[in-house]
């Protein structure tokens, strides 16, 4: 059985796919929290990604790494920047040291926040994100690039939406992606043969959708879960949105808002 690591281990994410990926691969969790609990084919090193040469050691008889870890909000620009964007290099730097053959990386929907909701957009679109969160996501996907046309890393970058176990507001009934979606979308970046440097867009079969998620379908993706299954629920205790919001018109919600003060504000997915 393969190993797998999991950085950011010990988060949301992090711990909905112990449980989807359990069996299928033998799973080394990293985070600078504890994971407690493990189940069998499960190992737990505590490690920083700020930590360039603690990393080395964890991609030792490693198939791929899914890289979750970071700061995973918007912030002031130093954690950022020592852990989302110089900590996400140590990763990408550990994994081509040691020979992995897969990259799974945690982009997002903010990468590409500040188009209209209006605009149903694919892959290719120019990145425009809504904060330095997203920021450093587009850095990450563009890390992915140069490590699979460099170095010869198999490379998926997945733009999530929000991953729970249901969509619980309005925006989130065009970005939600179950856990088992997510899940498949990865299973498909450690495993597809003919993967180079894809990027695909986190996300069920989402009626309400601003994504054209073709690039996702033509490596095999076929989404278990909508999220219209939700919406009654959901459009029953939603507000109204603002119209002239610009939390409300694009993509990224709130993440897009200038926050006063020049503090960093804290963000929902």
């Amino acid at each position: 059985m393969k190993r797998v690591l999991i950085t950011g281990a010990a988060g949301s994410i992090g711990t909905f796919l112990r449980q989807t990926l359990r069996g299928k691969y033998r799973l080394r969790l990293c985070d600078v929290a504890p994971v407690t609990a493990l189940a069998e084919g499960e190992e737990f090193v505590t490690a920083d990604v700020t930590d360039a040469e603690a990393l080395a050691p964890l991609m030792e008889d490693v198939h791929g790494v899914v890289h979750l870890g970071g700061v995973p909000r918007e912030d002031a620009w130093q954690p950022i920047f020592e852990i989302n964007i110089a900590g996400t290099y140590n990763v990408f730097e550990a994994a081509r040291r040691q020979g992995v053959e897969r990259f799974i990386f945690a982009s997002s929907n903010h990468a590409i926040g500040f188009y209209p909701r209006a605009q149903r957009i694919d892959t290719d679109v120019t990145l425009r994100p809504d904060s330095r969160y997203g920021v450093s996501k587009a850095f990450g996907e563009a890390l992915g690039s140069l490590y699979a046309d460099k170095y010869g890393i198999r490379v998926m970058s997945i733009r999530i939406g929000n991953v729970s176990e249901e969509p619980v507001d309005r925006r989130r009934l065009s970005i939600w992606v179950s856990p088992r979606d997510l899940s498949q979308l990865i299973e498909i970046g450690l495993e597809h043969p003919a993967m180079h440097n894809e990027i695909v867009y986190g996300v069920s079969d989402n009626a309400r959708s601003w994504w054209d998620n073709s690039n996702a379908e033509r490596l095999g993706y076929v989404a278990l879960d909508r999220s219209e299954d939700y919406a009654e629920k959901v459009l029953a205790t939603a507000p109204d949105p603002a119209p002239v919001s610009i939390a409300e018109s694009v993509q990224g919600g709130d993440f897009a808002v200038t926050e006063k003060g020049g503090g960093a504000a804290q963000r929902r997915d």
